[in-house]
């Protein structure tokens, strides 16, 4: 059997067929040159872009029609951005024969942490070696010129201020001069010694305790320049011509929280600003500029703007602060100091000391004195608390009193037989309370003390505190001492002022300074009955209407109580209590009489606006 012979393609057929398929693959082609799917730029566009991301700027460079000049921009975009890292990631692709352009997306770090991002395009060509770079400025910037280069610049933040709760500013942004001693520069001039006495004698006027010799073997000691002192302006002015005059002296001017009133409150406003300082710089902004190749400003490419720090409010405020220091201030010959504090709130308003005190330290806040009489508040409290005595019960104030192997007497040995709790109260009978804290537990005057802000721990942020301490006292003698504040009881102005606090809010308040910084509060803090508070506050208003406090008893609506507390070398002068929502404390330490006390807080009084908290 023959076969059948294969039928053949006629040729022109075969050819016709190829025409179309060459056709067909010239119109897919067209299709896929003009779309994103021809990843032969965009592969070379990035591999440009990783090398470009990981600061090889040489790489980056040869992957480009002109080297040298892409090295220089490339530099010039770190080093003008002071950038730290930078990714880039293409997208679209658009290619037209030859010549392609490659979307990106750049994302810069600057420093702090800030980053910019946007998004661009890169111009590619393709030649016998396959795709690459074409290369211009806009490559990096869409809005960057051939000539022109970036420029990071930081927009400083305005620098918060701190307020007081009458709403001025106390602290706010400025500037002072930090003093400082070269001794080596000293001596090439003439002598290290000559030169910290005209250095001394001209700082004299704003700080009479330097001393040459320190300086000189201090600055001797140190490599360098050491520092002497820090001054505001206004004295650095004063002053600035002299110093400029002595061998070895610099001055150098730096950014600070300054006082918008130097007498206000100084000593607590230095602490405050320790606190806050770092909260009230703000976040600074940011702009990239274009500059041209003169430097001259062509463009803003990005702007970020800063971010000011919300103020610092404090409690202290303008109007209780400035009577208390004044008040304060009048008494001249003894160290004399004031705390007052808002009942409502517990925020001190004022912690005042006059200059005397003021050598001391913060004693307003963290000296220990005995409270004499003044402690009969804490003494009346515990009694109504155990069911000792109420205000109106019965008691005994003889002239004196013995208990056990010590004798308490009276002051002048006054006595006023038998009367109510109250009246004695009023007339501050150590006997009366001496027996009565004799009858009580060992425990009892610490339990009411602490329930009352004495005793307790009260980390107080910006301020340093301690309110006082009362020992638990098993033996007779001790705890009858205790109960008029002549035994081991020991407490600050800050400390008596939260008792007073204590018995007008109906419970102990927590105390504050910076507002938004919680207190902490540690160590014993019980509750009293608000009703045990509440019986005493008719006791304190005896004292002023029919006691020791009537000097004051035209201030208004005043609760308080007196104090003498015998020390050796004198006694102290005290008086604490409230009026409104304004709770004070006044010492005046080694004032005698506590009519001297009574005469501090009166003249506050009459400092303060007329009717206010009244």
């Amino acid at each position: 059997m023959i076969s059948p012979t294969p039928r053949k393609t006629p040729i022109a057929h075969r050819v016709q067929i190829l025409v179309v398929l060459l056709a067909v693959g010239s119109v897919l082609c067209s299709a896929a040159c003009t779309s994103t799917s021809d990843n032969g730029p965009r592969a070379a566009a990035q591999r440009f872009l990783t090398v470009f991301a990981a600061h090889d700027t040489a790489a980056a460079a040869r992957s480009t029609d002109s080297p040298r000049q892409a090295t220089a921009d490339i530099e010039s975009a770190w080093a003008g951005l002071q950038a730290t890292a930078m990714t880039a990631n293409v997208g679209k692709t658009s290619v037209t024969g030859d010549t392609a352009s490659v979307g990106v997306r750049y994302r810069w770090t600057l420093p702090r942490g800030q980053v910019w991002t946007y998004t661009g395009a890169i111009a590619m060509a393709r030649n016998d070696s396959g795709w690459q770079v074409r290369w211009d400025n806009t490559d990096i910037h869409p809005d960057l010129g051939a000539t022109q280069r970036m420029q990071l610049q930081t927009i400083t933040a305005p620098v918060g201020s701190v307020d007081e709760a009458d709403g001025s500013s106390v602290l706010v942004a400025g500037s002072v001069f930090r003093i400082g001693f070269n001794a080596a520069a000293a001596n090439a001039a003439g002598s290290i010694g000559d030169a910290a006495v005209r250095l001394t004698a001209v700082l004299a006027r704003f700080d009479p305790t330097l001393n040459a010799q320190a300086i000189a073997e201090d600055a001797s000691a140190t490599t360098g320049t050491y520092a002497v002192a820090t001054l505001d302006r206004a004295r650095y002015d004063q002053i600035s011509d002299q110093l400029a005059a002595v061998p070895g002296v610099s001055a150098s001017e730096q950014a600070d929280l300054v006082p918008t009133d130097p007498t206000f409150a100084p000593a607590l406003l230095t602490q405050v600003k320790k606190q806050v300082a770092a909260d009230l710089d703000g976040k600074a902004g940011w702009r990239v500029l274009s500059l041209n190749a003169n430097g001259a400003t062509a463009d803003v490419l990005a702007e970020v703007a800063p971010q000011p720090a919300p103020s610092v409010d404090i409690s202290l405020s303008r109007t209780v602060q400035v009577a208390a220091q004044r008040a304060v201030d009048n008494r001249r010959d003894l160290a004399t100091m004031m705390v007052v504090i808002q009942p409502s709130t517990g925020r001190l308003l004022a912690v005042a000391q006059n200059s005397l005190a003021d050598k001391g330290g913060p004693l307003a806040t963290i000296g220990q004195y005995p409270p004499g009489s003044t402690f009969k508040m804490v003494t009346s409290a515990a009694a109504i608390s155990t069911g000792l005595s109420q205000p109106g019960t019965l008691v005994g104030c003889p002239g004196e009193v013995t208990i056990g192997e010590r004798t308490i007497p009276n002051y002048n040995n006054f006595a006023l037989g038998t009367v109510s709790m109250q009246m004695a109260f009023a007339r501050s009978c150590n006997t009366t309370f001496a027996k009565l804290a004799s009858q009580m537990g060992p425990s009892d005057l610490a339990n009411a003390a602490a329930g009352m802000g004495i005793g307790t721990g009260f980390d107080v942020p910006g301020i340093p505190i301690q309110s006082g301490s009362v020992p638990i006292a098993p033996e007779l003698i001790a705890r009858t001492e205790d109960g008029f504040g002549q035994g081991k009881v020991l407490t600050s102005p800050f400390g008596l002022a939260m008792v007073a606090a204590t018995i007008e809010h109906g419970s102990r308040p927590t105390p504050q300074l910076i507002i938004g910084r919680p207190t902490t509060v540690t160590g014993p803090h019980p509750t009293l009955d608000p009703t045990v508070l509440s019986a005493l506050r008719p006791m304190m208003r005896a004292v002023v209407l029919d006691g020791t406090a009537d000097r004051i008893k035209d201030q208004g609506e005043v609760f308080g109580k007196t104090g003498e507390a015998e020390v050796p070398g004198g006694s102290h002068a005290w008086f604490a209590g409230y009026r409104g929502d304004l709770a004070f404390a006044t010492l005046v330490v080694l004032g005698a009489s506590s009519d001297n006390a009574v005469a501090v807080t009166r003249d506050f009084f009459t400092g303060l606006p007329p009717g206010y908290a009244a």
